[in-house]
């Protein structure tokens, strides 16, 4: 069966049908929020909003376009035009691959927050997904991977990793504290070599 995108079915919904996700990191500063309003004030809405459908609750839940739908809350005037109705693209997925595909839209276009992408790391660690799926879905390497699950702070986030032994000093007998000002020189050459290195 050939693959049919969902763009091509696009339905109007009206807006009280649809509901924001929990997860979406990506965040829009005041004047680039202004400028959508006045891209959609002067070309309409150019592309529809993703949604997952919830049959039982009857809602429509965005996957990409909140701050498209945020306009048509906050403007009246977009409101009153439009009718009321969002252009919505509908995808059948599961949770895992929604905040995946949330995650593919954003970081094509805009900005993370950091705090809460540490958190859909977390919610999709929870959900059973390996590092290698998290690359693989949302276009991250390992070590920004890594970097996020260090934020959260949580451990259970690193109980498949394995660590190797901690390296323990061993005391020198001949060692003897060197004066405090040799220690200094030596302290702002070091930070020197490394602003170097930057």
């Amino acid at each position: 069966m050939a693959f049919f995108s969902p763009v091509y079915q696009v339905i109007a919904v009206p807006i009280e049908k649809i509901v924001p996700n929990t997860y979406n990191p990506n965040a829009i500063a005041p004047p680039e929020m202004k400028l959508l309003y006045d891209s959609i004030k002067e070309d309409g809405y150019t592309m529809p909003i993703v949604c997952y459908y919830v049959k039982e609750d009857d809602q429509y839940v965005i996957v990409d376009g909140f701050h498209r739908y945020r306009v048509m809350l906050d403007y009246p005037d977009i409101r009153e035009r439009e009718g009321g109705m969002l252009p919505v693209s509908v995808i059948d997925k599961s949770i895992d691959n929604r905040m995946a595909s949330t995650i593919r839209h954003n970081r094509a276009r805009g900005t993370h927050d950091v705090d809460l992408m540490s958190n859909i790391i977390q919610e999709l660690h929870e959900l059973g997904r390996s590092d290698a799926w998290i690359s693989r879905h949302l276009g991250m390497d390992r070590d920004e991977i890594l970097r996020l699950k260090q934020i959260t702070g949580l451990a259970a986030l690193f109980r498949d990793v394995a660590f190797g032994e901690a390296w323990r000093p061993v005391e020198d007998e001949s060692y003897q504290e060197e004066p405090e000002a040799v220690c200094l020189e030596a302290s702002l050459e070091e930070k020197e070599a490394a602003r170097k290195m930057r």
